[in-house]
Parts: C-alpha cells; sequence; structure tokens
C-alpha cells in the first residue's frame, strides 16, 4: 500500500526522490524516508520523519548529495506513525537499507530469533526485519545475501535494497506487492507505481512475484529467486506526466471527477460494432461458442470495484439472462467456495494490484477456472494472471476516493453486459438501444457536472449531519452503497447504505430530522415502490435528498439527472453524489485526496 521509488545514475538523487515521493503519496501518507549513497559517497546517508513528504523534504540538508538512492512513502501496518518507524530501515552498522510494501507474515517468530542473537531492533515494524536478515547473511554477493533473506520470510513484499558495499547497484524483490523499473539512459529507476517514473522515462518493466532485478547505471538484469535468469523486453506507458498533474483543479478528486465526460469516451473508443448492434472486445480471449458455454458470472472486488461489480451484475443479468452477483474478493478467497466450472469470474480493481483481488485470481486458476479481469492499469498483475480481460482506460487516477474509475469500470461492464447478451438472446433491437443509451453517456455526464453549485448548496446544508443513510432498491442499491462510501471516506461522517425495502425491517427506527436520508429514485418500473418509501421516511419526519429524473414531491430536495436507458441509469445517478461527498468534505475541511487511515492502492490484507 505504500510508496516505493528509486534511482541509479549520475543525477543528484535526493530532488528525484523527493519528487517522486510527491507523486505516490496517494500510496501512504503518514511518515516518509529517503537514503543515498553513490561512487565517492561514504556509506549511507538516511533522513526520515513522520508525517508527509514535505515534512521530509524540510529536513533534507542542501548538502545531502548522491547519486543512487532508494526512497519510502508509508501507509503504517505494523507500528503506528513515527519516525522510528518510517522506511528505510538500516542494520545497527548502517550497511544495508531497505524500504518494503506489504506484510511478512512470519515477522514476530524471526524477530525473536533474531533478538536471541543480539540483534537490537530500532522499530516496530515488519520490515526491520528483512534488513538484519540481509546484514547477517555470509554470501559474498548482494544478490544472494537478499535471497538469502527471501528464503525464510513468508508473506508479500515489494522491496528495494541497498548496501553500502555494493553502491553501484539496487536490488530489487517481488512477491504480491508491485515493481516496475524505469529504463533511462544510461540511469535507471525503480517504484512501486509508474506515477513515479513518466516524468523521465515511458519504457518500464514489470516483475513478476517470484522475480528480482540488479538495476545498475547502465544495465539492468532480472532473474528468479532461484537465481534463473529472466527475459524482460520494455514496454511503453500510454500515459503522459501531465496525466499526474492537477490541470488548475484545487484537488486531485475535483479533476477527476470533471475527466469522467472523457474517460467514459476513451471506454467506449473503438468498441461498439453498429453493424451487428454489439460490441468488439477482443481481449476477453472468449469465443462465441464459450460464451454460450457461461451458466454463471461471478464478480470479484474490493470497495468501489465490488460496488461497480454488484452494477455489472445486474446488467449482465438483465441484457444477457445469465445468473450473476458481485461479493467482496476478500471473503470469497477465505471461504472455501466451490469452483464451478461453467462460471465465469471476473476480477475488478482499478490498480490490478489490490492484493485480495488477486490472491482470489490465484486461487480460482489453481482450480482451473475462467477468470477475466477488468482493470484500469495496463500491464498490472491481474491484467497479467487472468485469461483475459478489459481495461477501462480511466487513465491515471490519484485521489485515494476513486470516482472516475468507477464510472468507466461499471460503462465496461455494461459493454461486457451488451456483448454476452448479443451472443446469446438480446436481440438486434434491444442492442442498438444500449449503444444508443451508451453514446448518450458523455453528454448527460456534462450535465449532471453543470449542476456543480447547486450540489455544493446541498453539500453545505447536510454537512452538519452527524449520520446520513443512503437507500435504493435494485438497480438503485448499489449506487446507494458507492455513494455511502464515498461520503464516509472523505468527509468522515458516518454513512449507511440499505435496501429501500427493508427499511420497514429495522432501519425505520432510525429515521428522525437529525438523520438526513439520501433515496435513489430512478424512472423504471419501481418508481412507485420508492416513492412509498419516501412516504414511510416522511411520516417520521426524517429529511429527504432524491436523486432522480424527476422532482420528487415528498423530498425536501431533488437533484434532477437526466434519464437514459433503464439498465444504464445507474451509472449516472452516482456522479451527483460523487459532487455532494467533495463539497461536504471541502465544507468540513477535509484533506480530500488524503483521507486519514487511507491509501490508494491496498496491496496488503
Amino acid at each position: 500500500m505504500c510508496g516505493i521509488v528509486g534511482y541509479i545514475g549520475k543525477r543528484d538523487v535526493a530532488p528525484l526522490l523527493l519528487e517522486g515521493l510527491q507523486r505516490l503519496e496517494y500510496r501512504g501518507y503518514d511518515s516518509a524516508g529517503v537514503v543515498i549513497t553513490g561512487p565517492k559517497a561514504s556509506g549511507l546517508k538516511m533522513i526520515k520523519a513522520k508525517g508527509r513528504v514535505r515534512d521530509l523534504e524540510a529536513k533534507v540538508p542542501a548538502r545531502f548529495k548522491g547519486t543512487t538512492g532508494i526512497a519510502h512513502t508509508r501507509w503504517a501496518t505494523h507500528g503506528a506513525p513515527s519516525d522510528e518507524n518510517a522506511h528505510p530501515h538500516m542494520d545497527a552498522e548502517g550497511k544495508v537499507a531497505v524500504v518494503h510494501n506489504g506484510i511478512i507474515d512470519n515477522a514476530s517468530e524471526l524477530r525473536a530469533k533474531l533478538t536471541a542473537d543480539g540483534v537490537e531492533f530500532l522499530s516496530e515494524t515488519d520490515t526491520e526485519v528483512v534488513t538484519h536478515l540481509i546484514a547477517r547473511s555470509q554470501a559474498e554477493k548482494l544478490e544472494d545475501k537478499v535471497r538469502d533473506a527471501l528464503r525464510v520470510i513468508e508473506g508479500t513484499y515489494g522491496i528495494a535494497v541497498l548496501h553500502a558495499d555494493f553502491s553501484d547497484r539496487i536490488v530489487v524483490a517481488r512477491n504480491g506487492s508491485p515493481v516496475v523499473l524505469g529504463i533511462g539512459e544510461k540511469e535507471m529507476f525503480v517504484a512501486s507505481d509508474v506515477a513515479a517514473l513518466v516524468a523521465h522515462t515511458r519504457q518500464i518493466v514489470t516483475l513478476d512475484d517470484g522475480e528480482m532485478a540488479t538495476l545498475k547505471a547502465d544495465d539492468f538484469r532480472t532473474y528468479t529467486t532461484e537465481g534463473t535468469r529472466t527475459t524482460a523486453s520494455p514496454t511503453t506507458v500510454e500515459w503522459e506526466a501531465e496525466s499526474y498533474d492537477m490541470g488548475g483543479h484545487d484537488t486531485y478528486m475535483h479533476k477527476e471527477i470533471h475527466e469522467q465526460v472523457d474517460a467514459v469516451d476513451r471506454v467506449l473508443r473503438g468498441r461498439i460494432d453498429d453493424r451487428f448492434s454489439t460490441v468488439h472486445l477482443g481481449g476477453l480471449n472468449l469465443d462465441a461458442r464459450e460464451a454460450r458455454q457461461i451458466r454463471r458470472v461471478k464478480i470479484l472486488g474490493c470497495g468501489t470495484s465490488y460496488h461497480a461489480g454488484m452494477i455489472g451484475a445486474q446488467m449482465i443479468e438483465e441484457l444477457a439472462r445469465i445468473p450473476a452477483d458481485a461479493e467482496p474478493a476478500s471473503e470469497f478467497r477465505y471461504r472455501n467456495a466451490v469452483v464451478d466450472p461453467d462460471t465465469l469470474y471476473i476480477a475488478v480493481s482499478q490498480s490490478g494490484e489490490t492484493y485480495d483481488v488477486l490472491a482470489a485470481v490465484q486461487e480460482l486458476k489453481r482450480k482451473g477456472a475462467r477468470v477475466l479481469g477488468v482493470v484500469n492499469v495496463v500491464g498490472s498483475a491481474i491484467a497479467r494472471e487472468a485469461d483475459g480481460g478489459m481495461y477501462v482506460h480511466a487513465g491515471p487516477e490519484v485521489c485515494v476516493v476513486s470516482t472516475k474509475c468507477f464510472t468507466n469500470t461499471t460503462v465496461a461492464f455494461a459493454l461486457l453486459a451488451l456483448h454476452l447478451g448479443r451472443t446469446r438472446d438480446l436481440s438486434v433491437s434491444d442492442g442498438k438501444r444500449i449503444i444508443a443509451g451508451l453514446r448518450k453517456l458523455p453528454a448527460q455526464i456534462a450535465e449532471i457536472l453543470e449542476q456543480e453549485d447547486e450540489i455544493k448548496k446541498l453539500a453545505d446544508e447536510y454537512a452538519d449531519a452527524k449520520s446520513m443513510l443512503f437507500i435504493g432498491r435494485v438497480r438503485g442499491y448499489p449506487v446507494a452503497r458507492e455513494a455511502s462510501l464515498k461520503l464516509k471516506e472523505v468527509s468522515y461522517i458516518h454513512a449507511e447504505a440499505y435496501p429501500a425495502s427493508e427499511l420497514k425491517h429495522g432501519p425505520l427506527a432510525l429515521i428522525e430530522p437529525a438523520l438526513p436520508t439520501v433515496a435513489i429514485v430512478p424512472d423504471d418500473d419501481l418508481l412507485e415502490k420508492n416513492r412509498a418509501a419516501l412516504e414511510e421516511i416522511k411520516a417520521r419526519s426524517g429529511r429527504i435528498l432524491a436523486v432522480a429524473h424527476q422532482e420528487q414531491e415528498k423530498a425536501d430536495r431533488t437533484i434532477v439527472v437526466p434519464k437514459n436507458e433503464d439498465e444504464l441509469d445507474p451509472i449516472l445517478m452516482g456522479i451527483p453524489l460523487q459532487l455532494l461527498a467533495y463539497h461536504t468534505a471541502l465544507a468540513l475541511g477535509r484533506d480530500i485526496d488524503k483521507p486519514r487511515n487511507l491509501a490508494k492502492s491496498v496491496t496488503v490484507e
């Protein structure tokens, strides 16, 4: 979940590392640190600081010079945020420095053994165990020292290692946590995310699990943890460095909400087939005969991706008439689920590296299941592990709170549902109807965004709430789930989502003027049922904010969104609630791009 960046070359390394950390801060921001060396340096020099990268930068002296270094911005797992627990971690002699993403499962056992051997630990972290294991190895080469340590640790890691006796290289390794190499001109980079690299190079190599690499200024080589050489060909990153800038907006969240018009256009571009009223999805690696043999679809994701999967499952059932459901990947992988050969499994992840989703994919593959990936990051772990899939083409999403990637993922599921439906029994006329609806989406999103000033006024009105209830029925319920998550993530207001049909089975006891209700009320065949739920709330003096296709008489306020096809309406109805969450957080003075206790890419359990 944390951010790693490293460099070896001829340039002054500290400014490069600090710039890289700034670009990776969305992956963790409770402490940060940097360690540097170089051919003319005497040993390793390290600075660490609790807090943001700017706090670390303020501590770096002017004469902190070197040409090789590694750095880290942390999201705490083992040990509270502090200077001592910040990475990098060094051994007592100051010879070995390690930065690490992931969790060492047997850290307590190894720590006890090392302590018994006289090692004195300076932090509470699991990472420090790795540092001491490398330092105590009797191997002659740095690569072998790292390999000795990896043989005895259990868990997940993306690590980068510096050694004072081997100042001409950085050694890195991956198991379950991303490591990306950046290939420059007589200089090399390493990071946990391409965001730290694109300002300097667009040529990258992504390590696989069980793979290591040695970086020197003019060369790199990759090999397995057992020492067997591997072949790594650089690929070109499609995103420019400018994609990671705020572009005139005050926050990344605001920028990314407003990028949804173009983002949705990208996910549709080149995929619609008007001739046959379907879509082209060649990356699925699923021919028509195989598609017709699917008897069930299971969608796995976490957080926002899970909610997108809930919407996707409904669209697949409606358009393709295949039984479909979504489940949190973190639950699925631990319940010894029955894996059916006629079930198509779909793994959803913005980063393509979400550990719980990746672990579920690996377990499914072990049991012979067909798995598709729906991800945003090209070449990510899930994209490589899956049998096929779709990229959602949302572009870089820096804010911890996902907005445009959620919307693009739901659109991607609409494309998949249409594809499966037209392969089976969905008529040409229904195919044309859905395609026409998909083409309307960018303009309708723009229409919703034009209401931002009015939504800001609503946010100011509701910002004093201590708790909020979100309700929806069938198509509206996943929208309510995602909207409640957005509000609690970014504003810290407690929010709960509940099916509107279930109000009378308990939640009505909570209704009072102090508890506002946000109701998703699409103009579909359940409109009167949803209005009845508003009646129940109003009869108990509840305050209601409706998101609907027309003004709702029983609501105190209504956000009116444009009508699309019934199946596609959920894609649009969540967008004004992204703005509501944003402006509520703004009114409360929250750190919108970096909510407390959270980070962007969840590569730990």
